[in-house]
């Protein structure tokens, strides 16, 4: 099939439309197709300004994009780990990955049970693709943490954590009432505190 005459889609709507043709193309185009998706996604979370409808687009959830930054989160953080502690590097993994899940259906739950109206994977898909800031300063503090003073390695831990929380609690605050606001976005506030931090002291 030819594809070159094809348009890029314009939003994640358009990309579910082109989900028609998944058994025609290759595995290749599909992989690309994805990774689009994902970056479409991403683009919501770095930069906060460009939500419109409350995150209309984070609404059509997937699970990839979750999986690759809690994957990666968990990958940085378990390399930097030292083995010799009685934190190994396994542990380390474990903790993120588990923590991520379960931290993503807590937070749903607290929604739920506050009356708001959000599906599982939906809050799933938006706390794990604002994880993506904290990735980011995990990284930075993995490579070059070592040669820093503690309180220098706070300032990217601390804008990190400031981009992830904006960037998902204009979501989580839609989907409550307006006087339980602050109780829906307080849990979310929590989860990316201590990923942050935890990626500060492993």
């Amino acid at each position: 099939m030819d594809y070159t005459n094809q348009k890029h889609p314009q939003n994640y709507s358009q990309m579910e439309d082109l989900k028609t043709l998944d058994l025609e193309e290759s595995v290749s185009e599909t992989i690309m197709r994805d990774l689009r998706m994902i970056a479409y996604k991403l683009k919501y979370v770095l930069i906060p300004k460009e939500q419109e409808d409350n995150g209309k687009e984070l609404r059509n959830w997937d699970l990839w994009g979750p999986l690759i930054f809690c994957l990666a989160l968990a990958m940085t953080l378990s390399f930097k780990a030292d083995s010799t502690t009685t934190s190994s590097k396994s542990d380390v993994f474990a903790i993120i990955f588990v923590l991520i899940w379960v931290g993503a259906f807590v937070v749903t739950l607290n929604a739920q049970l506050l009356g708001g109206k959000v599906s599982f994977f939906q809050s799933v898909c938006l706390l794990g693709y604002c994880v993506f800031p904290i990735n980011i300063e995990a990284i930075i503090i993995a490579f070059i943490g070592s040669y820093l003073p503690f309180v220098v390695k706070l300032i990217p831990v601390i804008i990190c954590f400031a981009w992830s929380a904006y960037s998902s609690v204009g979501f989580m605050a839609s989907l409550v009432p307006p006087h339980k606001k602050k109780l829906a976005v307080y849990p979310v506030f929590l989860f990316y505190l201590f990923l942050s931090w935890f990626s500060l002291i492993v």
